[in-house]
């Protein structure tokens, strides 16, 4: 629980920064060459806006780094862990070196660490989260109970968002560029019909459904809701004068309302409407004799 806590104020909390200090305890801070970090091998972030790079490049070009870079030092260079944007940002704007903060931390710490920074930032689509999560549970052989232990989140967060791996590339390239929502997926996940999983997310797109008329799509309708359906598309049979005859007659006989409905050759229904419980239980007893 005190490690859910920690991981769960983001990332100063998993790399040990004091509120007061904004400085790791393993090192400090110091200045490196821009040239000697290499990038973070495990940046589930693969995209990045470059109209927001040139922004925080021009940024930095007036006030400097505000914030260090994180990294562990990996022989003779460094390797990034979290602060990828404004490594970008720094070599537009030319900066030959900027302040970082070193820490000691294995392959698994780094990796939760991307994770925590995009998270807690919303910097990660559904799907770059998704191929994080399932990355981090694969090479370090966790559950996903331990893994959202560790990052701070629900388990069904978890669960959840790996699920979306399921879904067809089309259907994930729709999710990642945000055309369709988590919600949308969640839904199309159940369509296991590949070619129809497909052609429902460019109905969904193309039409710009909600998540409800989604589900309106995709849900079957429940057997009473089909039958009134097909009751509705089904094109009334004009009545002969005989079929009248005999409504007339029963009518006449039970004393109620009664609709005689043809549905084709041979085939139909015969409705009996009652308006209290003397006229039910008397249409009942004749059906009886």
């Amino acid at each position: 629980m005190e490690r859910k806590a920690r991981l769960g104020r983001g990332l100063d909390a998993l790399l040990g920064l004091s509120e007061e200090q904004g400085t790791t305890s393993p090192g400090a801070l110091s200045q490196i060459t821009v040239e000697a970090i290499d990038q973070n091998p495990f940046q589930p972030r693969k995209t990045f806006d470059q109209d927001e790079i040139t922004s925080l490049s021009e940024t930095i070009k007036a006030h400097g780094i505000l914030q260090p870079l994180v990294v562990r030092q990996v022989g003779d260079r460094f390797q990034l862990i979290a602060g990828e944007r404004r490594l970008r940002a720094a070599k537009a704007a030319g900066l030959k070196a900027m302040p970082v903060t070193v820490v000691d931390f294995n392959d698994q710490q780094v990796l939760e660490a991307a994770l925590v920074e995009n998270i807690h930032r919303s910097d990660l689509n559904p799907i770059e989260k998704a191929q994080g999560f399932k990355e981090h549970l694969v090479r370090f052989q966790m559950t996903h109970d331990q893994l959202a232990s560790r990052l701070g989140l629900a388990r069904s967060t978890v669960t959840n968002l790996v699920a979306l791996l399921d879904l067809q590339p089309e259907v994930q390239d729709a999710v990642r560029v945000g055309q369709l929502s988590t919600g949308h997926a969640k839904l199309l996940k159940g369509v296991e019909d590949r070619d129809r999983q497909i052609a429902l997310c460019k109905e969904i797109v193309a039409r710009g459904l909600s998540v409800h008329a989604t589900e309106g799509l995709i849900k079957p309708p429940a057997p009473q809701e089909k039958a009134e359906q097909e009751q509705k598309e089904t094109p009334a049979i004009e009545k002969t004068a005989h079929v009248q005859g005999i409504e007339d007659e029963l009518r006449q006989k039970l004393s109620m309302k009664v609709d005689i409905r043809v549905k084709g050759k041979d085939k139909g229904q015969i409705v009996l409407s009652f308006e209290s419980n003397d006229d039910f239980e008397r249409v009942v007893e004749a059906l009886r004799r």
